[in-house]
C-alpha cells in the first residue's frame, strides 16, 4: 500500500537498506512484561511441545510451506459472494442476500443514505480509495457496528468482486479450504500487519511509514531469527522489492538480505524440487498485489503462476501454500473484529488527532485459502485466525520457541488438514488466468488508468 508520507513502497524499502538500527535501553523491556489476561497463557519463548528437543521437526507431511500474501482486500470484497457462486460453499460467511438475490449489506453515508454493498464497476480501482490508515481503520469498525466504512472512504469501499472476475481465486476457494474468521492482525495498514507476520508483534507501529523502518525493532526477534538459529532454511523470492526489509533486524544483517531472492529463483526452485523449508512469495506491489489503483485481474495472473509452479512441483506431494492479504485496504467487510491477545505491553504510538486503540483486537478479514495435497476438502475454518497463526502453524512444525503472547497463543490451523489422506495429492486443474484487454477496455472506458506490467498494453479510449 501507498506511504502515508508521499514515498512509495520501492523507495522506502530500497532506501532503508542502508539505515542504521537503533535499540532502546530499559531494565524491564516491554515485550517481556506480561499482558493483562484473564486465563493462562502460553509466554513468549514457550514451546509448542515443552517435552521435545527446540527445532524437532512434526507433521513430516509437510516439507515446504509457503506463504503468499497479496495486498488491500477484505474477505467479503474478494471471497464474499463464494456462497452464493459456488453451491458446496454455503456454509462460507460471506456476504448477506436480500430480496431478489441483490447483497444486502449498507453503510451509511454522511447523511445517513445507505450505500449497498455493490459490484464493482471494473476490475480496477480509485487511487487511494477505499482507505485504511489507522483512523480510517477505526472509523469504519466504529466501536464494532462496522459501518462507519463509507463515511471513512466513500461508496467504493462498498465494491466487491465475484468469480466472473477472479477465476482462479474462486476455483482454488471452491475445492481448497478457506478461513472466514481469518483476520488481519490490528487495525492499521499494511507495515504494521505484516510485521506481526514476521515478528507477531507491531512493536508499536501504526503507519506504513518511511520513518519507522530502521526504528522498534522487534525486541524478542523475528520468525527470520528463529528459522536462522534452528538451521531451518528459507528464502524471500520478490517480484519488486521485499517486504522483510521493513523489519530493521533484517536490513542490518546481510547474512538474512542474502536471503532476499528475484521471483525467477522461485520458478526455478519450485520446477528443480528445491524449495526452502519456508518461503515467503512476493507480488510486484505496484501491479500484481491487487491493492489500489491495480487492475486486480493482473493479480490473478501472478496468482496463478505461483499456484501451478506448486502444483507440477517434485515437491508438491510436501506443500502447504497459505495465501492471504495483509489488510482489507478500506473495503467493507461484515464481521466486526474480535477481541485479540495483546502481543506485549507495547502500545503503538499515536500522533495527536489519532482514534484511540491498542493491538488488543485484530482488524478486519481478509481471505485465507490452503493449497496443499493434504488440504481437507471444501473444508470452512471458522477458528479465529491472524497472521500470526501462520507463524504458530510455522512453530508447531518446528517446535520453535514463540516470539510474542499472541503468536504463542494463536490457532495453529491445522483444521485446514487432513493427515492421514493427501485428497489433492493429483491437484485439480486451474482455470486460465482472465484475458486482460476486455477487461482494461471498460477500466478506460470508465477513466481508469491502473499501473501495467512491462508487455502489458493499456488499450486507447474508444477502442473496439
Amino acid at each position: 500500500m501507498p506511504a502515508t508520507d508521499g514515498m512509495t513502497r520501492r523507495a522506502l524499502l530500497r532506501g532503508g537498506a542502508g539505515m542504521a538500527l537503533a535499540l532502546g535501553a530499559g531494565s524491564v523491556p516491554a515485550w517481556a512484561r506480561p499482558v493483562r489476561r484473564p486465563w493462562p497463557l502460553r509466554a513468549p519463548d514457550s514451546l509448542p511441545f515443552p517435552g521435545r528437543v527446540p527445532g524437532a521437526e512434526s507433521l513430516p507431511q509437510v516439507e515446504h510451506v509457503v506463504i503468499l500474501m497479496l495486498e488491500n482486500d477484505s474477505f467479503d470484497n474478494i471471497l464474499g459472494m463464494l456462497p452464493w457462486q459456488v453451491p458446496q460453499r454455503r456454509r462460507v460467511d460471506g456476504l448477506r442476500r436480500g430480496r431478489g438475490g441483490s447483497p444486502a449489506d449498507a453503510n451509511p453515508d454522511a447523511s445517513g443514505a445507505l450505500v449497498r454493498s455493490t459490484h464493482a464497476p471494473t476490475v480496477c480501482q480509485l487511487h487511494g480509495l477505499p482507505g485504511q490508515d489507522w483512523n480510517r481503520s477505526h472509523i469504519s469498525w466504529d466501536g464494532g457496528r462496522n459501518d462507519g466504512f463509507v463515511r471513512a472512504s466513500g461508496p467504493s469501499a462498498m465494491w466487491f468482486w465475484d468469480a466472473s472476475d477472479l477465476p482462479v481465486t474462486y476455483a482454488l476457494a471452491s475445492r481448497f479450504p478457506v478461513g472466514d474468521r481469518y483476520f488481519q492482525s490490528c487495525l492499521a495498514q499494511t507495515y504494521p500487519n505484516r510485521r506481526f507476520l514476521f515478528a507477531a508483534t507491531a512493536s508499536g507501529t501504526i503507519a506504513t511509514s518511511s520513518a519507522d523502518l530502521d526504528r522498534f525493532p522487534p525486541a524478542n526477534g523475528t520468525i527470520f531469527d528463529r528459522l536462522d538459529h534452528f538451521g531451518i532454511s528459507w528464502l524471500d523470492y520478490f517480484e519488486e522489492v521485499p517486504s522483510p526489509l521493513i523489519m530493521p533486524q533484517v536490513l542490518q544483517s546481510p547474512s538474512q538480505r542474502a536471503k532476499l531472492v528475484g521471483i525467477d529463483r522461485f520458478y526455478a526452485d519450485a520446477a528443480a524440487g528445491s524449495l526452502p523449508q519456508v518461503s515467503f512469495v512476493e507480488p510486484d506491489y505496484e501491479t500484481t498485489s491487487e491493492e489500489n489503483p491495480q487492475d486486480i485481474q493482473v493479480g490473478e495472473g501472478f496468482l496463478r503462476g505461483v499456484v501451478a509452479a506448486l502444483q507440477q512441483s517434485p515437491a508438491w506431494g510436501r506443500t502447504a501454500l497459505f495465501i492471504t492479504y495483509d489488510e482489507h485496504g478500506g473495503y467493507y467487510d461484515h464481521v466486526p473484529p474480535p477481541p485479540a491477545i495483546k502481543p506485549d505491553a507495547i502500545e503503538p504510538r499515536l500522533p495527536a488527532g489519532s482514534q484511540p486503540g491498542s493491538y488488543d483486537r485484530y482488524g478486519f478479514r481478509v481471505p485465507m485459502i490452503v493449497v496443499s495435497p493434504w488440504s481437507r476438502p471444501h473444508h470452512v475454518s471458522h477458528r479465529v485466525q491472524d497472521h500470526t497463526s501462520i507463524l504458530a502453524f510455522i512453530e508447531r512444525k518446528w517446535n520453535l520457541p514463540a516470539l510474542t503472547y499472541r503468536d504463542a497463543n494463536a490457532d495453529p490451523m491445522l483444521d485446514y488438514f487432513d493427515f492421514h489422506r493427501a485428497a489433492f495429492r493429483v491437484p485439480p486443474p486451474l482455470p486460465a488466468a482472465p484475458d486482460l484487454q476486455p477487461g482494461l477496455k471498460v477500466c478506460v472506458a470508465g477513466g481508469f488508468t491502473p499501473p501495467l506490467p512491462p508487455g502489458v498494453v493499456l488499450p486507447t479510449a474508444g477502442a473496439a
